[in-house]
């Protein structure tokens, strides 16, 4: 669902002392979930931005802490059992985490606003689409019932929802898959935020409705000038409408670079194994590439670098030292503008 607020609490000036600063910082993020069994340490230590206009696309396998993050972004955990100890998330220039519960509400669905990957379980069944839509209106901005229902139908019509007039009192069910997924988008539009988090936005849809929705949310990222952050374990969905990719691995940022230059060069053993998992044309037949081994238990994270029961090139330093995430380099020192790597040994990865 679309995070909302019920409140009419007016949002904070959309300007900012600084155009070029970026919108969003994350900044040394950790979040933890106290069990019975112990703390599970689901982010530690991530860092990130994103600008107006920018596509962050943050990759890695289910329990890396990519929605984790985004959640806490948000203020959606429930904490209880949740905890950040630490870090600051910064949206244009103020740290949300110090912020009332009242000020996180006024910039939740005016100012950021997020898109869950099951639209059927996060849209309300009992109730007509067009009604969940115009609500957005009706509550922060005190339109009638006829002119938020106009207001509905116009952004099903801008995100391409044949007839939407006439659909317009169609419950969700009513709807295909990719067809209510148009509707999340729309619900997170609806008030024009600055920054969209899309989580995992097109999971169960086939491929060629996972491009229609790609290319509908870049279309209208480019016509609001939003900031988008796109969650997803897939890196094939993300190569034409990212520019930028943030990949997680057991609660950290492994691997940052631009989008065509950690296709063409990835500097991280994680993100090479992702990437040579794609299927492609011109090894049609072949058996598909797989990581050995599965993912940490967060409870009990290796020593050193997490991947290195998985890494094909983990030597003894892997298992005792923490790799940090630091810029990397051609093999003449030249700077890779925007690339780093939490790996001991980029160098092979990158130049080998």
């Amino acid at each position: 669902m679309t995070i909302i607020d019920n409140t009419d609490a007016v949002p904070a000036p959309r300007g900012h002392d600084d155009d070029n600063a970026p919108l969003l910082e994350v900044r040394d993020l950790h979040v933890e979930f106290h069990t019975r069994d112990g703390v599970a340490k689901a982010v530690n230590g991530v860092n990130y931005s994103v600008s107006a206009g920018e596509t962050l696309a943050v990759l890695g396998e289910s329990g890396s802490g990519k929605s984790v993050t985004a959640q806490a972004i948000m203020g959606i955990l429930d904490m209880p059992p949740a905890k950040i100890p630490q870090g600051e998330i910064l949206f244009r220039g103020q740290d949300m985490l110090k912020m009332s519960g009242e000020e996180r509400r006024k910039l939740r669905g005016t100012r950021i606003a997020m898109i869950f990957q099951d639209a059927l379980s996060s849209l309300n069944p009992v109730l007509s689409v067009g009604y969940q839509l115009g609500e957005m209106f009706r509550v922060h901005q005190g339109l009638s019932k006829k002119d938020a229902k106009a207001k509905a139908i116009e952004l099903m019509d801008k995100v391409k929802i044949p007839a939407a007039a006439a659909r317009i009192n169609d419950y969700p069910h009513q709807f295909s898959g990719g067809m209510r997924q148009r509707i999340m988008i729309a619900m997170a539009l609806a008030l024009e935020p600055d920054l969209i988090i899309a989580d995992e936005p097109t999971t169960a849809l086939d491929v060629t409705v996972q491009a229609q929705v790609m290319d509908l949310l870049a279309e209208l990222q480019r016509e609001y000038n939003m900031g988008l952050i796109l969650i997803t374990h897939d890196l094939g969905v993300v190569a034409d409408v990212a520019d930028k990719i943030a990949v997680m691995y057991a609660g950290r940022i492994v691997e940052l670079a631009p989008v065509h230059e950690i296709y063409k060069k990835p500097a991280h053993p994680y993100t090479k194994g992702l990437l040579d998992s794609i299927p492609r044309l011109d090894q049609k037949g072949q058996e598909l590439y797989a990581i050995k081994g599965l993912p940490p238990n967060l409870l009990h994270v290796p020593a050193g670098c997490a991947f290195n029961p998985r890494c094909p090139q983990a030597q003894d330093i892997c298992r005792t030292e923490i790799p940090a995430l630091l810029p990397v380099t051609e093999r003449d020192g030249g700077e890779l503008a925007g690339r780093g790597s939490a790996c001991h040994f980029w160098k092979e990865t990158l130049h080998g």
